[in-house]
């Protein structure tokens, strides 16, 4: 289990897996100067809402991995996070998609270098 951690005082428990493609999916899009919200479902116990953050090129963000190995990518689910990210709603986590049958290699090729 991973830690996104915003501007020091925001902290969520993300799934490792999950982590990574939210991680790649907001590096994307602040390397193109681009600000969005980042939204995710509360812990039963802290509630039964949402919390929304402003994600934006200045903002110290985190991302701490509670694995040291790095995980297969999926090039379909980095797409589908991608799109949520781009929508008037902003980016949430969505389910990982089948596995796409071409490309996902060279994106853990890239990672891995």
């Amino acid at each position: 289990m991973g830690k996104f951690t915003y501007d020091q005082e925001v902290r969520v428990d993300i799934d490792d897996r999950l982590l990574l493609h939210l991680q790649i999916v907001i590096g994307n899009k602040l390397r193109r100067g681009e600000s969005f919200y980042f939204s995710w479902r509360l812990d039963p116990s802290l509630g039964h809402g949402r919390r929304s953050v402003w994600i934006h090129p200045y903002a110290a963000l985190t991302f701490t991995f509670g694995e040291s190995r790095t995980t297969q990518m999926s090039r379909a689910w980095i797409e589908a996070l991608a799109t949520t990210a781009n929508s008037q709603r902003g980016l949430y986590a969505v389910p990982e998609p089948a596995p796409d049958a071409v490309g996902d290699g060279e994106i853990r090729e890239l990672m891995d270098a």
